[in-house]
């Protein structure tokens, strides 16, 4: 039998394996001419900054935030990371069947009040309701648009030996109160949930040379380390004692087994810097009340 080169039909029936990698990898290979910005974001002509993702959280509703501000707070912060100034945005509430119209109106009222702080206008938006089981009771589509307002340009990829890695915060926080739900509460966990553009526009102000900026989101730190590694080709030595982790959410990890540096947070930014800017751009976060804890965790070596 011939295995290199299946019957038609056959791998494009197996199931998706689990992971966003693959998944991006997929996108990335079956449209990559209309991919200038990657599969999150996408300039556009050079001055407009166009994202588009899907929020959703289990429980909506958790100490410090819900699904509404998570959705909002990460729409912005994507933009801001790319350095773009975050100016409008698009939503779309999908509702599973039975979901309550309080609920509904929790998560509508928590966005809008979101915007209004983060200063960016929702300018439009929509809802379905789906059948049960088809969401955990609701889910947002969000896309976001920003301007650039300089010639300056991120991303994973730009990376290079000798620079210094940087992180605006503790982390874990919101992992670790969602997993421990109700009971975070009571042991004192909550949410980092937070727009982070004033911050990094306050680091991109100070330091000219700053060269990637990610939201520690998925997989948390590790992963965005992971993500600049590959795209740079470089190695990242990191300072394990140096990254802010705050005592109870340390004692949390250990107590259910898991890594803090791989918690994902939803306000929390890292920050590869030329080494000759890393004090002035800790500096700067350190002047943000967003940044007060932020680090220098590590540096950037030859892969």
């Amino acid at each position: 039998m011939n295995t290199e080169n299946p019957p038609c039909g056959v791998e494009e029936r197996a199931p998706v394996p689990d992971g966003r990698e693959f998944v991006e990898s997929v996108v990335l290979e079956e449209f990559p001419a209309e991919l200038t910005g990657g599969v999150d974001l996408a300039p556009l002509d050079g001055r407009i900054a166009m994202t588009t993702d899907s929020f959703a959280a289990s429980p909506l509703f958790f100490p410090g935030g819900d699904l509404g501000d998570l959705a909002v707070n990460g729409t912005v912060n994507d933009l801001a990371a790319s350095g773009a100034v975050p100016r409008h945005l698009v939503a779309r509430l999908v509702v599973e069947d039975g979901f309550t119209i309080g609920g509904l109106r929790r998560v509508a009222r928590s966005m809008g009040a979101a915007a209004t702080g983060a200063g960016v206008r929702i300018t439009s938006g929509g809802g379905a309701v789906v059948a049960r089981g088809e969401v955990d009771g609701c889910r947002i589509d969000t896309t976001g648009v920003g301007t650039f307002t300089g010639a300056r340009r991120l991303g994973a990829s730009r990376a290079r030996p000798g620079d210094a890695v940087l992180v605006t915060g503790p982390v874990g926080d919101h992992g670790i109160a969602v997993l421990l739900r109700q009971d975070s509460q009571v042991a004192g966990h909550v949410s980092d949930t937070a727009a982070l553009h004033g911050l990094l526009h306050e680091v991109l102000a100070a330091a000219p040379g700053v060269r990637v900026l990610r939201n520690a989101t998925r997989g948390g730190i590790a992963a965005v380390l992971d993500e600049i590694s590959r795209a740079s080709g470089v190695a990242v030595a990191l300072d394990e004692d140096a990254v802010p982790v705050r005592a109870r959410v340390r004692a949390a990890a250990e107590l259910l087994d898991i890594d803090p540096l791989r918690v994902a947070c939803e306000g929390r930014a890292v920050a590869v810097v030329d080494a000759a800017q890393a004090d002035v751009a800790l500096a700067a976060m350190r002047a943000h009340p967003l940044g007060e804890r932020a680090a220098i965790i590590g540096r950037i070596e030859v892969g």
